[in-house]
């Protein structure tokens, strides 16, 4: 995704000096590959919602996470880690430290937060049918997400609405 990088190379850093893409979208819409394509060409560090969210009900915390721990450090030019949610123990586990580069690519549900905005340099929504997006987490989770399927779309829903992130996307890519 060359033209990717370039748009974001060319926007504002907002997190101190650091440029911060968030890739938003629905479950199964293509989000981690789509950040780990950019990530690779831009030599940048990934930092994955999955790794934040405190369990399947915690898309919000997942948000607070990333605001206390990542965006809010970077934004005043300190050293900023996350801990990573252990979903087997239930649990947070270790810290891991947010390399500085420059360039910082956010993947998940939840990157595009309100609470985020005032941070990111870019933030791009993914857009699929349903039923891609629902055959694609499946194929990919299996037995793990199948159960929380409908649990974890309903909380998508009401964050996507109530922070209005398809609205405020700087770019759309449809990946059905």
């Amino acid at each position: 995704m060359p033209w990717i990088s370039l748009w974001l190379r060319a926007r504002p850093a907002r997190a101190g000096r650091t440029r911060v893409l968030a890739v938003e979208g629905r479950s199964g819409s293509g989000k981690s590959t789509l950040a780990t394509a950019v990530a690779e060409e831009l030599a940048a560090p990934v930092v994955r919602m999955d790794d934040l969210y405190p369990g399947w009900d915690g898309l919000l915390g997942g948000v607070d996470a990333l605001v206390g721990w990542i965006l809010r450090p970077l934004s005043r030019e300190r050293p900023a880690r996350w801990r990573r949610y252990d979903w087997a123990d239930g649990g947070y586990a270790e810290w891991h430290e947010v390399p500085v580069t420059g360039i910082l690519v956010l993947d998940g549900t939840g990157s595009g937060a309100l609470a985020a905005a005032p941070y990111l340099s870019g933030l791009l929504w993914l857009e699929a049918d349903d039923e891609v997006r629902k055959a694609r987490a499946l194929e990919r989770d299996g037995d793990l997400y199948a159960p929380h399927w409908d649990r974890w779309a309903a909380q998508e829903e009401r964050f996507h609405a109530r922070d209005g992130v398809p609205a405020r996307a700087d770019l759309t890519i449809t990946t059905t």
